[in-house]
């Protein structure tokens, strides 16, 4: 049985309509094509990648997000591949390091508390790959974690006016670029986690940002351009 979205814009959404928009806007990469830029990005680095290391390339073409939509995971693209995925810690000793951080901020660690401690705590994408999404993994941790409605609302304001700024809708590197300028922004990975689907949750993302421009009378190209 199909689980009901947990938002009523994400309910609204006409499948076969979204199915067409994620056609058109994703460039297309076959299977194959991702894991030789996996195998090569290895080559290049001396051992297999993170998904910090790969997206940092500049060799390579294919963004983190979309070798997980093709594979279901980033270590499952890695063992299709042929690459071993590097050993992490457990989840107990992942859940330690994030209540001894809030204890040390005295509030709720978000990613750029995790990310301005690179190399003493593991990545927040860690905790979004063993977790589900660092706010699984804070909840788990036992810290109070309030998500809402409000939350997608938010999201979908500046997603429309980061759209109007680009020209275009924004892709998961654009907001993360924007994020680093305007700290105001949801992190890419809140906005990522709203959405039950772990394959074409951007997308279906994006979705929903065009629908509120062409709501506002802009018009948006099916390749994402808005004018």
């Amino acid at each position: 049985m199909a689980r009901k979205p947990p938002y009523r814009a994400v309910a609204k959404i006409d499948p076969a309509a979204l199915a067409s928009f994620q056609a058109g806007i994703r460039k297309r990469y076959s299977n194959e094509q991702i894991l030789e830029e996996l195998r090569a990005s290895a080559e290049r680095l001396g051992r297999s990648p993170t998904m910090r290391e790969f997206a940092a390339d500049s060799q390579t073409t294919v963004h983190p997000q979309t070798v997980i939509e093709h594979f279901g995971s980033w270590n499952a693209a890695k063992r299709e591949a042929g690459l071993v995925p590097r050993r992490f810690a457990t989840r107990e000793e992942l859940l330690a390091l994030l209540q001894e951080l809030g204890e040390e901020l005295g509030r709720l660690p978000t990613a750029r508390d995790i990310d301005e401690r690179r190399g003493r705590l593991p990545s927040k994408s860690l905790y979004w790959h063993t977790f589900g999404s660092l706010t699984n993994a804070l909840r788990e941790a036992g810290f109070d974690v309030p998500v809402g409605e409000e939350r997608l609302e938010r999201a979908l304001e500046q997603a429309v006016r980061l759209s109007k700024q680009l020209g275009r809708l924004p892709k998961f590197a654009d907001w993360t670029a924007a994020r680093k300028a305007d700290q105001s922004l949801l992190t890419e990975w809140q906005i990522y986690r709203m959405f039950d689907a772990r394959r074409g949750a951007w997308s279906t993302f994006q979705f929903l940002v065009r629908e509120r421009l062409i709501e506002a009378g802009v018009e948006v190209a099916p390749d994402g351009t808005v004018s």
